[in-house]
This record gives structure tokens, sequence and C-alpha cells, in this order.
């Protein structure tokens, strides 16, 4: 057993985290909405905005990039703070990403557009948290189950993101998608009421004082544990493959002459897939253990870059971005909950916020170049580069497995 698994088990109050888990889920509803008018607007909107159709992702992507510079500084304030003054200053960037972006519809000015996404990206990372702090006070059993719990809100994100787009995008006939920005700050407004109704531990290094535990080892100590750098790995190969896929998707969907609306009940689907497992998935690593519903993620993020690449009809399109999200889904809460068993509670902010650094930083990469594959080679790149990606990353952790067990094997 780990030395992580056999510490004192203060604080662990399952009960509440149970409590904290369903108003965080409620939560992730309201925040994920943010991400899903992003990812489902963003890029038709840069088509229209951009001087350049390679730049048509570009307000994607530097989505991303806010999702990527905020995850240090959030850990920082969660640390320092507390994880509610982190949360409700993402849910301010949310309500201002609305507006910058409404005003940037109607100007027509480009860059001003991707500032207002990259605003909505720190605020997902904010909300992106929202799964950890669900396993503060959760005991090492119940812990899968409230990540699962949390991400499980995402279902509602996934039918209400797309469907305020839909029921927004044409109330200001001339700027297209801006009543559903503006739209979008205001359930920024209201998620931040919600996250008020949470309680919070206190922050994890005045609690690491008062109880008398362990001091925080530094990150190099941490980050040479094979299962967590095997939970990083997976973390971000799930995450930098479904944003690559799911970013070219509704563009690729437009100019294969598919509708706006066929493009926007696709990223509902592939969203709610990403999602609606959620409700099993801790059950399920509960049952097999990490490592197994890691891999069925992985194997099922293959077959959507094989759907794709077979086919451009609609069903093509659909079913591969279905089997994206349940795979991501698979993939990223089994990765979680690795990351979970491998820090103290007085390590947890800055070995999350290291981990959400990696996998984001991974995520904006592979999103700036999407928009460049797709302009340039179209949707068949995209997802042969998926394909690659998952069997690279099942390399990869067959060598860090194999790794781990030389250097645990007793010498001869």
């Amino acid at each position: 057993m780990s030395a992580i698994a056999t510490e004192p088990q203060a604080g662990i109050d399952d009960r509440l985290a149970r409590r904290n888990a369903v108003v965080l889920a409620v939560a992730q509803a309201l925040a994920g909405a943010n991400t899903t008018v992003v990812f489902g607007t963003a890029g038709l909107v840069g088509t229209m905005l951009a001087p350049d159709p390679g730049l048509a992702t570009v307000p994607v992507s530097t989505f991303v990039l806010g999702l990527w510079a905020g995850t240090l500084p959030v850990g920082y304030i969660a640390r320092r703070f507390g994880r509610l003054v982190a949360f409700e200053i993402g849910t301010l960037l949310g309500f201002a990403a609305g507006l910058l972006c409404a005003t940037a519809v109607v100007f027509a000015w480009f860059p001003l557009f991707c500032a207002g996404t990259f605003a909505g990206g720190l605020y997902g990372s904010a909300h992106q948290s929202y799964r950890f702090a669900a396993a503060d006070t959760a005991s090492e059993a119940f812990r899968p189950k409230a990540v699962s719990w949390v991400l499980a809100g995402g279902v509602m994100a996934g039918v209400f993101g797309p469907q305020l787009v839909i029921a927004t995008k044409d109330l200001m006939p001339h700027y297209t998608f801006a009543a559903g920005y503006l739209a979008q700050a205001v359930v920024a407004v209201v998620a931040a009421g919600v996250l008020l109704l949470v309680r919070f531990p206190p922050p994890a290094a005045a609690a690491a004082g008062r109880s008398g535990g362990p001091p925080a080892r530094p990150l190099p100590v941490i980050f040479r544990q094979p299962r967590l750098i095997m939970a990083v790995i997976c973390g971000l190969a799930s995450y930098a493959t479904m944003n690559l896929m799911m970013t070219a998707a509704p563009v690729a969907m437009v100019a294969c002459n598919h509708s706006v609306t066929d493009a926007a009940l696709g990223l509902q689907w592939h969203v709610m897939a990403m999602y609606a497992p959620s409700f099993v998935t801790g059950s399920l690593i509960a049952r097999f253990g990490s490592a197994r519903v890691i891999a069925a993620g992985l194997a099922l993020t293959a077959a959507a870059g094989a759907v794709g690449w077979a086919g451009v009809s609609l069903a093509h399109f659909w079913v591969a971005l279905i089997l994206l999200g349940i795979g991501w889904n698979f993939a990223f809460v089994g990765a979680t909950a690795l990351v979970t068993a491998c820090h103290t509670p007085a390590e947890r902010n800055k070995v999350q916020a290291v981990n959400d650094f990696f996998v984001f930083g991974a995520m904006a990469i592979g999103s700036f170049a999407s928009g460049q594959m797709l302009a340039r080679h179209g949707w068949p790149l995209v997802v042969e580069v998926v394909l690659g990606a998952v069997l690279a990353t099942v390399a990869l952790l067959g060598w860090v497995a194999l790794a781990g067990r030389r250097r645990a094997a007793p010498p001869s």
C-alpha cells in the first residue's frame, strides 16, 4: 500500500463530500455552458471575423490557452485563500468573457473576440477544479464517485449550452451568436450564486499546519511516482485528442455542407457523451480499477478516430463525436482518480494545478494546430493524428509501467 494511502484520514467526511459533489455538479452544469458555447460557436465566428481562413480556430485556441494559463494561478489562490475565492474569481472572468465576445461580434473585431475567449478559458481553468474540490473530504473509496458526480453535471451543460446557442443565435439578426454570449455571461452570475452553497474545507496549507500533518514534499519528489506520471500522461492524451477533434468538427461539418444547427446538435451529443457516463464511471473504477477504465477510454478514442476517417456524412461526424466523448470520460476520470491518490492534503492544490498545467498545455498546442490542419489538409489529417496520438500514448504508458516495475524490483 502506498504512503499516501496509509496516512491519517484527517478531515475525511463522506457525508460532506456527497453534499458538496451534488452542489458542485449543479455549478458544473452552469459553468460548463461557457465551454460548450465557445466550442460550438467560436470556430464559426472565427470563420466570419478572421483575416485568414487558417486562423478560424484561433479563438478556440485562445480559450484553451486561457485554460492553460489559469491552472497555476487557480491552484495558488485556492491554496492561499481557499477554493471559494478561486472559483468566484473564475465566475467573474466568465461574466467578462461573455461581454467581451458579444462586443467583438457587434464590432467585428477579431482580436477582441480572441481576448474574450481567453477570459472564458481562465474561467474554465477554475471550473475544471470543481472535480478536485469534490474529492477534498472524500474517503479513498468514495473519491472516484465524487469526481464522477461532479463531471456528471456536464450532462446538463451538454444539453443547455447547445440549446442556448440555438435559441439565441437569431435574437440579434445582424450579429450572429452575440445574444448567446450575453446569455452565457448571465449564466456565469447564476453559477457564482450556486458556489456559495458549497462547504469548502479550509485552505490546504492552513489545515495542514493546524492538524500537524506532514509537510508538503517537493514537486520533483512527488512527480517521480510512476502512478502519477501515468495519470498525467493519460489526462494529457485524453484531453488533447478530444480537444483536437472537437475543435475541428463544427468547422468541418459546415465545410461538408452540414448546417450550423447540425453542427450544434453534434456538439450537444458529444458533450452529453463526455459527461453522461460519469453516473457509472466511478463505480466502474471501484470495480475494475483505474487502469482498465483508462484503457477502455483510449480504445474508444481510437474508435472515434477510425469512424471520423471513414467518412464525412452527418452520421460519421455524430458517431465519432459520441465515441470521442465516452472515451474522454473513461480516460479522464480514471486519470483524475489516480492523481487524487498520489498526494497528501497539504500537497493537493499544487499537484492538481501542475497536473492541469500539463494537460491543458497539451490541449493548447493541439488546438492551435487543428486550425492549420483543417484549413490546409482537411478533416482526414485531424483524425489520423488522433489515432497516432492514442498509439503513442499506449506505447508510452507501457514504457512507464515497465520502468516502474524495474525500479520496484529488489536487486539480484
